[in-house]
């Protein structure tokens, strides 16, 4: 969830500058494929969903990601191209915002022939709003988890049952509390959690960057023993994210999706951030996973923390959504200072490490079990453990 003050205007700002300036004065390539060039074979693809994310890491010491600018077919209007460094090593695109964006820039990425991604790392790096309960504004986090909280029926709050604690209640089901009976299959996904560990230790050498403003917010939140982590300097930490294209504030929904993700994973999963791209971006890729195209265990998702998700005491959920945001431009710098460190991380243990990739010692991939094994959460594997065949998949 993004907030920040005049939203609309940001966003057009946003706009115009990019559709009348090439990306930092450099040209932009014809549309590419792989009949006309060689294939790049990226060893790491970093994936954010709008401009404040992407310009981060324009003209940074440590790589040149605007070398080549590669237009794609079927990426958005407003970002369409992928940048790339020189040799091919290090590529970066922008969805564009929301589940549909994600989804569709993911597809025309995955199909387009340009690419060779079967050992590629994605870095999904963006962010986030985030929960007082497990972290702060300006903190770093990598999930395990990701699950879509929305993908539920919907009471009007006015008009639930009186004995219903949220006007939310799961596909198929009869109350907030029983776990959804239909299910499309998007609303978990499981990542490699010893690529997050390794993630993490990475992110942990980055001096993060804070603000005077972001620590009198975070000041607010003290009273609240609860809250203790909300108030605590920016962090990096392991927890879980959610996606919603509905941008929510409040205490009382913030507690209810929290709630729906500690329910759709049985339990396992710690919410913390929220955001509205993730579960979408993470199907195209178990999809082309299982075409043959993309390893499920190579993605990382990195989320850092903007505004808080409720208020502080004292405040109402309304002036937490619309007002200040003290939070955005630190999280965004950390976008960089903590990601690049996973970047290069990757990068310099190619050979040693991470070509071969990292075995996952947990179960990955959706509710259903698609990519084979057991899912710790949901009705269990629809497959017996089994992977779905590619042919099945490509015909589907």
């Amino acid at each position: 969830m993004r907030s920040y003050n005049n939203l609309a205007s940001f966003l057009l700002v946003s706009v115009v500058t990019y559709l009348l300036t090439p990306v930092c004065g450099k040209p932009v390539t014809n549309p590419v494929s792989s009949r006309d060039n060689d294939v790049i074979k990226p060893k790491v693809f970093i994936i954010d969903m709008f401009t404040p994310e992407a310009e981060v890491w324009y003209d940074i010491p440590e790589f040149d990601i605007l070398a080549q600018n590669i237009t794609i077919p079927g990426f958005s209007p407003l970002f369409p191209d992928a940048h790339c460094t020189s040799d091919g090593s290090i590529c970066q695109l922008i969805t564009g915002e929301a589940e549909i964006n994600a989804a569709s820039t993911m597809s025309a990425l995955v199909y387009s022939g340009v690419f060779d991604l079967t050992t590629t790392y994605f870095l999904i790096a963006g962010i986030a709003g985030v929960s007082p309960k497990v972290a702060t504004i300006g903190s770093v986090t990598f999930a395990r988890f990701a699950v879509q909280v929305a993908l539920q029926y919907e009471l009007d709050a006015r008009e639930k049952p009186l004995d219903f604690p949220t006007g939310y209640v799961p596909q198929g089901s009869f109350s907030p509390d029983q776990y959804p009976q239909s299910i499309y299959g998007t609303e978990v996904f499981e990542l490699n959690s010893d690529l997050r560990t390794i993630a993490v230790n990475f992110a942990k050498t980055a001096t993060l960057n804070d603000s005077a403003a972001a620590q009198e917010l975070r000041a607010l939140y003290a009273s609240v023993p609860a809250y203790a982590l909300g108030a605590a300097p920016p962090a990096v930490t392991e927890c879980d994210t959610t996606t919603s294209d509905v941008q929510w504030s409040g205490a009382l929904l913030a507690e209810a999706f929290e709630n729906t993700t500690s329910l759709f994973t049985n339990g396992t999963a710690v919410y913390c951030s929220n955001q509205q791209e993730d579960n979408a971006t993470l199907e195209v890729l178990l999809r082309a996973t299982l075409a043959g195209l993309v390893d499920f265990s190579r993605i990382i998702v990195m989320r850092t923390a903007t505004a808080f998700d409720r208020q502080y005491n004292g405040e109402t959920a309304a002036a937490n959504l619309f007002g200040d945001a003290p939070g955005f431009e630190p999280s965004v710098l950390n976008i960089y200072l903590a990601g690049v460190k996973v970047v290069e991380g990757i990068s310099n243990g190619w050979e040693k490490v991470f070509e071969q990739g990292i075995r996952p010692t947990n179960y990955i991939g959706d509710i259903f079990g698609s990519l084979g094994g057991e899912p710790n959460f949901g009705p269990g594997s629809i497959l017996g453990g089994r992977s779905l065949p590619a042919t099945a998949a490509s015909a589907s």
